[in-house]
């Protein structure tokens, strides 16, 4: 039976079990950071406004987006027509967003965040921002940035 390695930057963050390879594997680091700022995300936003990632990330983007249109709002995370009407359709029964139909072409639609919609986003963001600050204390600001961005930089491979 092999023995347990010891602590090192290629070990799992918790249970110190072995990467291997997987160390060098993008998607890999990104799952483990995926569960620290979702314990974020659900201390911060999900359980005091009662809402999942996904809601949080179509209410925000609609919030900065007035007028968005489901298909925009599809292509921006990747999901299929039937799969964002259901998102939109849960936030609308919330009365957190509201749909409008376009006077020019009757079968599209804006989206817009309600006022209650609009509070929820601009206090959760916040929250979210100093619930990270804390949790990530260990990274500088300098570090902050530069995550951000290669994170937004891998993002924008999709569709390569």
């Amino acid at each position: 039976m092999k023995s347990k390695p010891a602590e090192s930057p290629e070990t799992t963050p918790f249970g110190r079990l072995a990467e291997a390879g997987m160390h060098r594997i993008i998607g890999y680091q990104l799952a483990q950071a995926a569960i620290a700022t979702t314990q974020v995300f659900i201390t911060q936003v999900g359980s005091p406004f009662d809402l999942r990632p996904v809601e949080f990330t179509i209410l925000s983007l609609v919030d900065e987006n007035p007028g968005v249109s489901a298909k925009q709002l599809a292509q921006a995370l990747a999901f299929t027509a039937p799969n964002i009407t259901m998102w939109i359709e849960r936030l609308e029964a919330r009365q957190l967003i509201e749909r409008e139909r376009n006077q020019s072409d009757r079968r599209a639609q804006h989206i817009r965040t309600t006022a209650q919609g609009s509070t929820i986003v601009r206090n959760a963001v916040r929250l979210l921002a100093e619930g990270e600050q804390h949790q990530f204390a260990a990274l500088s600001v300098g570090e902050r940035v530069i995550l951000i961005e290669l994170l937004h930089k891998v993002a924008r491979c999709r569709g390569k």
